[in-house]
């Protein structure tokens, strides 16, 4: 792919997420395609949304913050999802632009989304992250603290929890962090699964992933600022 044609890595991943539901039995409608756009510019995601895609990922508040108002106000369905870690300080902001936020992974962020969702009447989707591979300079709950975390997201901060997203480390290979992921979702009746990227979405559609959250092989390489 050229690093140039976003439309044509876009049309490559859509047939390659096509392939891969084919080949597991699964409905290609089952599976989201998440544009991870992080560190690209406006004019590098027009083409992308002209090409029909409309949901997209972002990493940073305040770079989201300063390229998708505009973009929206000519998309309005754009549908926008924070994938990267989240700053308690940042949840007034998050809860205002973003429609599912992935990355919810400690009381303090759950205390505060909770507030700001009550404040402001709108409700991002909410995922849990899990960090399957307890990778200590890496964001989310630990396997073992699920459970607990989940009920307090529930019960004390009256959050709806609606699914579990991972980030399988580097070296590992990704599909038992993949397969551990759905096993505890489906302990807690838990719909959606946020797992896989550009190098092993296959395999995350294989273990039961329903959102795909793809940068490079859309976009092509980016920057060195992440």
């Amino acid at each position: 792919m050229s690093e140039n044609n976003p439309v044509e890595g876009l049309q490559e991943v859509r047939e390659a997420i096509r392939r891969a539901a084919s080949d597991y039995e699964r409905a290609p409608s089952e599976i989201t395609l998440v544009a991870v756009s992080k560190t690209f510019p406006a004019e590098a995601i027009e083409p992308v949304l002209a090409a029909g895609q409309r949901v997209f990922g972002e990493n940073y508040v305040q770079e989201a913050k300063a390229k998708w108002p505009d973009l929206r106000s000519r998309f309005p369905d754009v549908e926008l999802h924070m994938i990267g870690p989240l700053q308690s300080n940042k949840a007034k902001e998050a809860v205002e632009l973003f429609d599912v936020i992935h990355t919810l992974d400690r009381s303090s962020l759950a205390e505060a989304l909770a507030k700001e969702i009550a404040k402001q009447g709108r409700a991002p989707r909410l995922l849990v992250q899990v960090n399957t591979g307890e990778e200590p300079q890496k964001g989310g709950v630990a396997p073992g603290e699920v459970d607990a975390f989940l009920e307090a997201c529930r019960t004390k901060y009256g959050l709806t929890i609606e699914g579990l997203m991972c980030i399988p480390p580097a070296e590992d290979p990704p599909s038992p962090h993949f397969a551990l992921l759905n096993t505890i979702a489906k302990k807690h009746g838990l719909k959606v699964l946020s797992m896989g990227m550009s190098a092993d979405f296959d395999e995350a559609i294989q273990l039961g992933a329903t959102h795909v959250r793809v940068g490079s092989a859309i976009f092509g390489a980016r920057s060195k600022k992440d």
